[in-house]
């Protein structure tokens, strides 16, 4: 879970230095989908442990927080994760 964590936030590091420098499209869209294929793998992680079922809801609630599970994919991840 961890592992899945620190690849998100890189990714979304990421993201946002290349929404705040001038550059083509190109690599926006790029570091969108690297970052939302991060965010759907903590979505997609089965926790099973409580400890890893506690980190992955504190994660998902900050990153709510921010206004990021905004598609549908996501609740679709979060909730076949929990079958």
């Amino acid at each position: 879970m961890q592992a899945l964590i620190e690849a998100h936030e890189t990714a979304y590091v990421a993201l946002h230095r290349v929404v705040h420098r001038a550059g083509s499209s190109h690599d926006r869209k790029r570091a969108d989908r690297i970052e939302e294929q991060a965010l759907l793998a903590i979505c997609s992680f089965p926790a099973i442990s409580r400890s890893d079922r506690r980190v992955k809801a504190e994660y998902l609630l900050t990153v709510e927080a921010r206004g990021e599970l905004d598609l549908e994919e996501h609740m679709q991840a979060i909730l076949h994760s929990m079958i």
